[in-house]
């Protein structure tokens, strides 16, 4: 593969070139099964970063640069992907230029990327990887506690470090997700760009990774900008995800089902005094079958169902994996309630009952009738 690695700089005269001779001298020559080059996305550095980049593009020929206005770390990541993809890369890494990031991980990525993975991402904060034990407290409460919070308000905790800017990706996944990115120039970039490749079923991996300490210029991060823009894109991403993502439109489609379901339950019980039990069972046939069709067309329409046999089967097993809720769940909470408290109560058995088993279903269609396939 053609692998680029792409480092932003601005005023990184002091750090560039010491970097640059690790990646050439220390781990590109370890590295046999990839073509690998090294882009500097330079946001027209006052220090002369730029100068310092050509004069060592003669010494190595996989060298190159891109230069623009500065407008923050996403901008600059979105123009050198742009340019490195035209130039035929295959997998670009994102890497600091102040040897923060450990460039002797970098196999370790491309052998998670030659296994299949799609994007891999340096963690901190799983086993093998750390921070710097010379952070005073304060800086390693902000790191810690603003990468917990981006994974509790996304509810998404399989992925150890969301904040962290040591990164691989292929072609596939930029492409995918650029329009998307244009929007954010700072670091709520890595964010948004992680949340919108898990959204989308790319393959993620994670490499532990010892964070270093900066030895020469200062951080670019401003805490308080960063804090701010990092809540409003989660909390906004996440609202988004739950009111008009699949649980959103799962909520949709259960409440037709349960219109549905309650006014045959109440003709059933109310007009033709049949027993609840059965009224509930009665009503949830022909509620599984509308739900069945609604996800197929709408809330999983990403991995919706195609063919005669494959629908069948697929609904099939819909009416078996729903029939265990409703009648386990659901038909067993009317029918203990029934029988504790009295049947006059049965259509708040039938909600509440009906509360428990939508979590219930969600999950179950989810891993099992729509199960999301990773992305090829």
């Amino acid at each position: 593969m053609n692998v680029v690695v792409i480092i932003p700089t601005f005023n990184e005269k002091g750090n560039i070139e010491n970097l640059i001779d690790i990646l050439e001298e220390e781990v590109f020559p370890k590295i046999k099964n990839h073509e690998m080059r090294i882009l500097i996305a330079d946001d027209n550095s006052p220090d002369g970063t730029a100068r310092e980049i050509e004069k060592l593009m003669s010494k190595w020929k996989n060298l190159d640069l891109t230069t623009g206005e500065k407008k923050g770390l996403g901008a600059a990541y979105v123009r050198a992907m742009t340019y490195a993809v035209e130039k035929g890369a295959d997998v670009m890494f994102e890497m600091d230029a102040d040897l923060q990031h450990d460039p002797a991980k970098i196999p370790e990525f491309l052998k998670k990327m030659d296994e299949g993975y799609d994007m891999v991402i340096g963690t901190r904060y799983s086993a093998g990887g750390s921070i710097p034990k010379e952070w005073p407290f304060k800086r390693k409460m902000f790191s810690v506690l603003g990468n917990l919070l981006v994974r509790t308000i996304l509810l998404k905790f399989s992925i150890h470090d969301w904040t962290g800017g040591y990164r691989a990706v292929k072609k596939e996944v930029f492409i995918k997700e650029k329009p998307e990115l244009t929007d954010f120039k700072g670091y709520t970039f890595q964010v948004s760009f992680l949340n919108k490749a898990v959204r989308d079923g790319f393959r993620i991996a994670e490499v532990p990774f010892h964070f270093g300490e900066r030895h020469v210029g200062s951080s670019k991060i401003a805490p308080m900008a960063y804090i701010i823009d990092l809540l409003k894109y989660v909390i906004t991403a996440s609202l988004q995800e739950k009111l008009f993502g699949p649980f959103g439109k799962f909520l949709v489609v259960g409440g037709t089902g349960f219109i549905i379901q309650a006014v045959i339950l109440r003709a059933m019980v109310g007009v033709w005094k049949i027993d609840p039990t059965i009224s509930n069972l009665t009503g949830a046939v022909a509620a599984i079958f509308s739900n069945f069709n609604l996800n197929n067309i709408w809330t999983f329409k990403t991995e919706k169902i195609h063919g005669l046999m494959q629908y069948l089967w697929k609904l099939f097993n819909f009416y078996a994996t729903s029939a265990v809720g409703v009648i386990l769940i659901q038909t067993g909470i009317i029918f203990l309630g029934d029988n504790l408290f009295g049947k006059k109560y049965y259509f708040w058995y039938f909600i509440f009952g009906t509360g428990i088993l939508l979590i219930y279903n969600f999950t179950v269609y989810r891993l099992i009738i729509w199960r999301k396939q990773p992305h090829k």
